[in-house]
């Protein structure tokens, strides 16, 4: 007698919250460490740490730069 056939069963997550290190976020900004950590700091820009690491969810940085794009236009 054989056994039945292995069925992988998947499971419906949540979509994955893509993050961002804050050398992506220098890059994507075109900012230095600084600047990026000010910006952190002050809290203009989100971020979660986990552990010792600071990560930037990608809608964090989406979001500021709208902010910053309204402020510019209402300016």
């Amino acid at each position: 007698m054989t056994s039945p056939p292995l069925t992988a069963h998947r499971t419906e997550a949540a979509p994955a919250l893509d993050l961002l290190t804050v050398p992506q976020v220098m890059v994507r900004l075109q900012l230095g460490r600084s600047a990026v950590y000010d910006l952190l700091r002050s809290g203009q820009l989100a971020s979660i740490t986990l552990g010792r690491a600071r990560r930037i969810p990608t809608h964090a940085l989406t979001d500021f730069i709208r902010a910053r794009l309204e402020q510019e236009a209402a300016a």
